[in-house]
């Protein structure tokens, strides 16, 4: 066990963090996300029973997002013609956004297949158990002062 570390942050989870460098991406994933197809380039790393948020917030407790890129967090937008409102999560991930990260918390909106080529190209995948749709984020690291 280790100070400071959250506890919702697995042994594995941290060695990854630990493990990427300056513009590597993770994806933050729902429970409906392809993980294992998007990632076979990736490392897969399991949160099942843990929701996006919560893995969310654990993460930029631990990482900078990258400050030298215009967009380091990026989430799928809803499927035009989709009946889904926007995603009430979506505020939930402002929030620890803003109190995480202040400075750096501008948001992209890829299209669907456009968030997946990216997150095939990620360093890591988190599978989540998160059950709100369209609640997939990636992340870009920075670099830790």
């Amino acid at each position: 066990m280790l100070k400071g570390i959250p506890k919702i942050i697995s042994p594995e989870l941290l060695k990854v963090l630990c493990e990427m460098g300056h513009g590597d991406e993770i994806v933050i994933a729902d429970g409906n996300f392809p993980c294992e197809s998007m990632g076979k380039n990736a490392i897969v790393v399991r949160a099942d029973g843990n929701n996006v948020p919560e893995i969310l917030d654990a993460v930029l407790a631990l990482i900078p997002l990258d400050q030298y890129y215009a967009t380091p967090v990026a989430l799928m937008e809803v499927v035009k013609g989709d009946t889904v409102p926007t995603p009430v999560i979506w505020n939930e991930y402002d929030k620890i956004l803003k109190n995480r990260t202040p400075e750096n918390c501008e948001i992209e909106y890829m299209e669907r297949f456009a968030f997946y080529e990216r997150a095939k190209k990620a360093y890591a995948i988190i599978a989540t158990s998160e059950e709100a749709v369209y609640a997939n984020v990636l992340l870009k690291k920075g670099v830790v002062k």
